[in-house]
């Protein structure tokens, strides 16, 4: 079946990013996103706005951090700047040629990168913005699928198989609209598992419900606990890859908010020098609850992995404002804790998930 590239770029433009006309969308990806940039192009076209689309050659990712300066690392450009403030939508897909491609470089280099470009990300998450990803050999050889299977997966996740993707994300929509008010008056949410004994405080925060419009796909619901209240052990059970960097079997321990032991079976140079970025790496900015059974395994990227439904994710770094969330770091890193073999969610003294199901829905 595959992905039918008209209909994903109608998604996005008229779903997630709802391009109203002459506004200026700004899109990046990869070569390999090609059918699906030459859509988006058409689609934000047909919106009476303007398409402006840069697209990164392979291996442009690895050139930069081995050649790039001082300046270069710390600052992004002028012409970045520009764009950033005159987009009325940035749209980022992932589109890469090789997942590893940063396995082998500098965690220093690559975080040192992100703390300069942080001043840009915080003008861009103040705008229309939304992630997503186009199947590449590359992301189906990561996720263990042909390329066709990753495809048909993908769609799955996407409701690109529905008829009306929109209708279904209005469906999931309804059912988190019903979790978030189970959760608003919470005060301490409580986490087990093996290996796991975690509790936050999230009272007087507030839970976002995202329904695909930031990221594509989605489901789940988020909120940025209070800065010093995690307490407890955790267990990341799945692995993650962020900057193509493989990070596994991640366990920190917290106290009064802070990281104060951090172990992991694969990655731990990564982990070390993400927690030492900035003042705010290791406190968390997110606690979010996955929501979507359409995304039924693990595949290594986190924009689907901390969506499925029957896992809770927490990020280090910088919480979003809307939340309430006052954390600031360069970072923000999703790490998923599966709760589908085992594990137990507690709102107060409700449980309100077991073994990676809801309790009290229908």
């Amino acid at each position: 079946m595959g992905i039918d590239p008209a209909k994903f770029a109608d998604l996005l433009a008229g779903y997630c990013l709802e391009v109203l006309p002459d506004q200026q969308i700004l899109v990046r990806s990869s070569t390999l996103a090609q059918p699906l940039l030459l859509e988006l192009q058409r689609a934000i076209l047909d919106r009476g706005a303007w398409p402006i689309i840069h697209v990164e050659l392979p291996g442009a990712a690895r050139t930069f951090y081995e050649h790039a300066q001082d300046r270069q690392l710390d600052e992004p450009s002028d012409i970045a700047f520009y764009e950033a403030r005159k987009a009325a939508a940035h749209l980022g897909i992932q589109a890469p040629d090789d997942t590893r491609a940063l396995a082998d470089v500098d965690p220093e280099v690559i975080q040192r990168a992100a703390l300069g470009r942080a001043p840009l990300r915080e003008i861009t998450l103040k705008k229309r913005w939304c992630s997503t990803l186009w199947p590449t050999p590359a992301l189906a050889e990561s996720a263990g699928m042909t390329l066709e299977d990753y495809e048909d997966f993908v769609s799955r996740a996407m409701f690109l198989n529905q008829v009306q993707p929109v209708r279904s994300w209005g469906e999931l929509r309804w059912f988190q609209e019903r979790l978030i008010d189970r959760l608003k008056k919470v005060r301490k949410i409580k986490i087990e598992s093996e290996g796991t004994d975690i509790t936050l405080d999230v009272k007087g925060r507030t839970w976002v419900n995202s329904d695909g419009k930031r990221n594509m796909p989605s489901g789940e619901v988020f909120t940025g606990p209070q800065e010093s209240s995690a307490n407890g052990v955790i267990t990341f059970d799945l692995p993650s890859s962020p900057s193509g960097v493989h990070v596994q079997g991640v366990r920190l321990v917290f106290k009064d908010g802070v990281v104060v032991e951090a172990t992991a079976e694969e990655g731990e140079e990564y982990l070390r020098h993400a927690l030492d970025v900035d003042d705010g790496a290791r406190r968390l900015g997110e606690i979010g609850i996955g929501t979507n059974f359409g995304i039924d395994r693990p595949t290594g990227t986190i924009l689907f992995d901390e969506k499925i439904g029957g896992t809770v994710h927490l990020a280090l770094g910088r919480s979003y404002p809307e939340t309430g969330g006052k954390n600031r770091s360069s970072l923000h890193w999703d790490l998923i804790c599966d709760l589908r073999t085992g594990g137990r969610l507690w709102a107060d003294d409700d449980l309100i998930q077991q073994h990676g199901r809801f309790i009290g829905f229908t």
